[in-house]
């Protein structure tokens, strides 16, 4: 469920407040109806809360406990991305052969 990197950026953008879609669709850059779907499959599975607020309906997190757990998923995976990032320029880094003047590992 929380695999689709733009349902984690929706969960992300509710925070604790209640906020109509198009808070939502501005927040996420995405488009209405895609917004709108992630926004469905989200309450279907318990995640979000639907309140209706005149014509208009505004989503918000159904448990505050999730914006703990989404601040942790965020911070580990943005650790993660250095890491790799890091890994990623080590080993684009091009190797020096040794100098001619150098010995060798049994040489």
């Amino acid at each position: 469920m929380l695999g689709e990197a733009n349902r984690l950026r929706i969960l992300c953008e509710l925070g604790l407040e209640c906020r109509p879609v198009t808070d939502v669709i501005t927040a996420t850059g995405m488009g209405q109806s895609n917004v709108s779907f992630h926004l469905r499959v989200l309450r279907e599975a318990g995640f979000v809360r639907a309140e209706r607020r005149g014509p208009f309906i505004y989503y918000c997190l159904a448990d505050p406990e999730l914006l703990h757990i989404l601040h942790d998923l965020k911070q580990w995976l943005d650790t993660r991305q250095a890491l790799v990032a890091g890994m990623d320029h080590q080993l684009s880094r091009p190797t020096r052969p040794p100098s001619a003047g150098a010995r060798t590992k049994g040489g």
